[in-house]
């Protein structure tokens, strides 16, 4: 498996990652616990070290799973989890942002209680928290950092003003956010941000919540608990006139021997050595899929065809409804 670094931080971990989210967040029905272990453990012996939870996903039984299935393989994985978010411990109810610095440090206890972890690799703030400075968060995960609680700071879905403050206070190691061939806002200016500070980028949803494998049409259906149920980019409508960007990684997957999805990924690899995808997977043949694009060489010449291609093509749809889009920072 290739490693990649995060920036300047030292942090190793396997070119793609695995995001874990929709073992028990998000679905309906969940899928079975013991069939997700055994696919986490399996990732592992594929080379997969990198790992990507947050106790808000379920909530709290996604960093449950994630850490009852990597116990046995601590000294061999990196997990990531997130804070940020206020939930009702009794009910599970999500009650708005919390990046308070006495609520991130409870955060983090509980998280290593649930994560079976002594340490959490990478803790990143979820969403930027307008009540919050976020020099009081990165001072907040500084003292953790100190404390030996927490081995590096990351942040999720910041712009590029707030991942300056942060690193004054506390050196980054990651940035999250939503990057993909149909979703690139971050070109603009957190990438550069992040290159300009030697901080690594993780990117979320590579894959485009699974359209741009090319086995989402218009006639594709979610469930009700599916967010992409709620998501303007996923109507009927929208996944019709998207196609082009489908019917673009086809043509290229077919000149290379690769699949849509692996052509996906492999064009976000080959934009930056210090950027890690990682998409979520719940079934063995997809991880192997999506592994498969480390095997995929895009050279210039096929980069520069998918620039050229992309550029033409308007996507239709927003990213989230209104009152979503608003809690990022971007």
């Amino acid at each position: 498996m290739q490693k990649r670094t995060l920036g300047n931080s030292h942090l190793e971990v396997s070119a793609l990652g695995l995001g874990c989210m929709r073992m028990s967040h998000d679905e309906s029905p969940i899928p079975d616990r013991q069939e997700m272990i055994a696919l986490l453990r399996s990732a592992v012996e594929r080379g997969i070290t990198f790992f990507d939870t947050a106790e808000v996903y379920g909530p709290f039984t996604n960093e449950e799973l994630v850490g009852e299935a990597l116990a046995p393989l601590r000294e061999q994985v990196v997990i990531a989890t997130k804070f940020g978010h206020d939930i009702d411990p009794q009910t599970g109810q999500h009650q708005g942002q919390n990046s308070r610095p006495e609520h991130i440090k409870q955060v983090a206890e509980a998280s290593l209680k649930r994560l079976r972890v002594e340490a959490i690799d990478l803790f990143y703030q979820h969403r930027v928290d307008p009540d919050v400075p976020i020099e009081d968060v990165a001072g907040a995960v500084k003292e953790l950092i100190e404390e030996g609680k927490v081995k590096h700071f990351g942040l999720s879905e910041a712009g590029a003003e707030t991942i300056r403050r942060a690193h004054a206070v506390q050196p980054v190691t990651a940035v999250q956010s939503e990057y993909s061939l149909w979703w690139r806002i971050v070109e603009a200016e957190v990438l550069p941000a992040c290159e300009e500070l030697g901080i690594g980028f993780v990117p979320y949803s590579p894959l485009g919540r699974g359209y741009l494998t090319g086995k989402i049409d218009e006639n594709t259906t979610f469930a009700s608990v599916d967010i992409r149920s709620r998501l303007p980019r996923y109507t009927p409508e929208a996944r019709k006139a998207n196609r082009a960007v489908i019917d673009l990684l086809a043509r290229i997957g077919e000149q290379k021997g690769a699949t849509p999805a692996q052509i996906a990924l492999a064009w976000l690899l080959a934009q930056k050595p210090w950027i890690v995808p990682i998409p979520g997977s719940r079934k063995l043949e997809r991880l192997d899929e999506n592994i498969g694009a480390l095997a995929v060489e895009l050279k210039p010449d096929d980069l520069r065809e998918i620039k050229n291609a992309i550029s033409k093509i308007t996507v239709q749809g927003d990213r989230y409804p209104e009152q979503l889009e608003r809690m990022t920072g971007i």
